[in-house]
C-alpha cells in the first residue's frame, strides 16, 4: 500500500497551521512533510507529531529570503557559509523530529552563472552529505520546472542524476516530483522506472493545475502511484498540491489508499 504523506504547507490551509497535524491524522494520514518548519520551535512540532501519531517524512533546508523570491541558496556563489550554517539548523530540526530526509534546494541563478552555480551546489551538497551522514540523515535534491520557478538551477531529472553521480555521496538521493516531470514534458511512468534505484522521496499533484492528483480533468496519477508500488518503492509519496475546493472535500481521490473521511 502506498504511504501517502500530507504536505502541511499545501493541505488543510482552511485551518491555522498548527492544527494541520490533527487534521491530517483525522483524515487517515500517518506521514507528513513540512517544507519550512523554522518559524516554530522544533520541540513544539515534535509534540504535535507525537500527540497525533504522525511521522515527519521530509523537511527542506532553509531556502534564503522567500519574501525576496529566493528558492534555495546552496548553489549561490559567495553564500557558502550562510548555506552551511542554515543546513546545520535543518539537521537539528531533522534530528529532533526524527525526520529521515532533508531537501536541499539549489536556488535561482542567472543564465550566465549556471556553470559556477552548479559547481557551488555540488560542493555544498558534498559537505552537507558528509555532515548529515554522521547524524543518520539523508539528503534529497529535486528538479523543479522552470515554468513555475523561472531560473531555477536544477530543472531536469537527467541533471540531478548526473550531479549525484559526480558527487558520489551515498546518502544523496533523488526527490522525484511527478508534477514537475510532467511540466518538463517527461513521462513520470518512464521517469520512475528509469530512476527507481536512486529515488528517496516522491511527490505528486494534478497536472495541469497542481490540484488534486486524480480527477477526470488531469493526468491519471493513480497509475503512477500504482507503478511506484509495483516497483517496490517503500518511501513516502508527498501530496504537494493545492486543493481546488477545500482539502477534506477533495480527498475522495485518496480513499483507495485509506485516506479521507
Amino acid at each position: 500500500m502506498p504511504q501517502l504523506a500530507a504536505n502541511l504547507m499545501y493541505l488543510f490551509n482552511e485551518l491555522p497551521l498548527m492544527e494541520h497535524f490533527a487534521a491530517a491524522r483525522a483524515q487517515g494520514f500517518r506521514l507528513v512533510e513540512f517544507q519550512f518548519p523554522y518559524e516554530f520551535d522544533a520541540t513544539v512540532l515534535k509534540d504535535q507529531l507525537d500527540v497525533n501519531g504522525l511521522r515527519m517524512a521530509l523537511i527542506n533546508a532553509p531556502c534564503g529570503d522567500r519574501s525576496k523570491g529566493e528558492r534555495g541558496i546552496a548553489a549561490l556563489p559567495d553564500r557558502e557559509a550562510e548555506f552551511r550554517d542554515s543546513f546545520l539548523l535543518a539537521l537539528a530540526y531533522a534530528r529532533e523530529l526524527h525526520c529521515p530526509r532533508i531537501h536541499v534546494m539549489s536556488g535561482i541563478v542567472a543564465s550566465d552563472q549556471r556553470d559556477i552555480a552548479m559547481a557551488t551546489y555540488a560542493e555544498n551538497l558534498r559537505v552537507a552529505a558528509k555532515t548529515a551522514e554522521a547524524a543518520g540523515v539523508g539528503i534529497v535534491i529535486e528538479p523543479i520546472n522552470g515554468f513555475d520557478v523561472p531560473g531555477y538551477l536544477l530543472q531536469y531529472t537527467t541533471q540531478a542524476r548526473a550531479l549525484m553521480a559526480m558527487i558520489g555521496e551515498p546518502n544523496i538521493a533523488l526527490q522525484y516530483d511527478a508534477y514537475h516531470a510532467l511540466m518538463n514534458g517527461e513521462d513520470p511512468m518512464e521517469g520512475v522506472r528509469a530512476n527507481i534505484d536512486v529515488i528517496g522521496h516522491i511527490q505528486i499533484a494534478g497536472y495541469p493545475g497542481r490540484n488534486e492528483p486524480i480527477s477526470r480533468h488531469s493526468y491519471d496519477m493513480g497509475r503512477f502511484i500504482e507503478l511506484c508500488d509495483i516497483l517496490g518503492y517503500q518511501g513516502a509519496i508527498g501530496c504537494e498540491y493545492t486543493p481546488e475546493n477545500g482539502t477534506e472535500a477533495g480527498l475522495g481521490w485518496a480513499s483507495r489508499y485509506g485516506i479521507g473521511s
